[in-house]
């Protein structure tokens, strides 16, 4: 087991939070995050492209390349794989790998299970210690079938996935019984409005990702600051340093 999946298997679950850029992540892990992710949204809206879309294939392994080094554990938010051809898909997991990315999420967009499972197959193949968290949309873009949740899930576990993810499922008794029903660990997408990360926990949840929401809050804060001044108030909430931001940059130099 590596020392990424190692997390899923701990006394609590895994927190994953996620950064859009060099910075971001090392404010994240100098505050003892043993392990980071990347948000897909954060990323193409910082180069101003589309989500979801797979326009980030290049702006996603160059962010790879920068953070792949550092002294953290790096999960890429990869989409779908930016193909539907599953070797080229194992293709980019194997630059992935390359460059220091030990996990990488998968999400189906609601495709043909068979596809989805197929890419993780050859991921898994072409770069075996890459946790694959194969991700489902059944709950973020469709109805929240329940039996198609786990029609999709039961195959991507056997094609290898490490782990599953479901975003957009809240219900504490659906996460329940899907755990239940689970081999392998199930990652949620943490909400302000749904269960908090202990009740999670006790629901049998091992990896809660923050997703796009502290880019979104990102951008929030810069317009608070914004608006703040605009009215002749000080503005609130937590800044750092010039040198503390121009040290974040040294420590991508070593």
């Amino acid at each position: 087991m590596t020392p990424f999946a190692a997390l899923h298997h701990a006394d609590t679950p895994l927190l994953l939070p996620n950064a859009w850029d060099h910075a971001s992540a090392a404010v994240l892990a100098g505050q003892g995050f043993p392990a980071v992710g990347t948000t897909s949204l954060g990323v193409a809206a910082a180069a101003g492209l589309p989500d979801g879309a797979s326009a980030t294939r290049d702006e996603t392994l160059r962010l790879a390349l920068t953070l792949g080094a550092e002294p953290f554990l790096l999960s890429v938010d990869a989409e779908g794989g930016f193909s539907d051809d599953p070797e080229e898909v194992a293709s980019f997991a194997r630059e992935l790998a390359a460059v220091g990315a030990v996990g990488i999420n998968l999400e189906d967009g609601l495709g043909p299970a068979d596809v989805h499972a197929a890419k993780i197959a050859a991921v898994k193949s072409a770069a075996p210690d890459l946790f694959v968290n194969a991700r489902t949309d059944t709950y973020w873009l469709g109805g929240g079938a329940g039996e198609d949740t786990l029609r999709r899930l039961d195959a991507y576990q056997q094609a290898g996935a490490d782990g599953v993810f479901v975003p957009g499922l809240a219900d504490p008794a659906a996460i329940g019984a899907l755990v239940e029903r689970l081999d392998v660990p199930l990652n949620i997408l943490y909400s302000p409005t749904g269960p908090t990360v202990p009740q999670l926990a006790a629901l049998g949840v091992r990896r809660v990702s923050l997703g796009s929401l502290p880019y979104r809050r990102a951008l929030g804060a810069m317009l608070e600051t914004v608006t703040a001044v605009a009215e002749g108030r000080s503005p609130r909430g937590a800044t750092l340093s010039y040198d503390e931001v121009v040290a974040l940059g040294r420590a991508g130099t070593r």
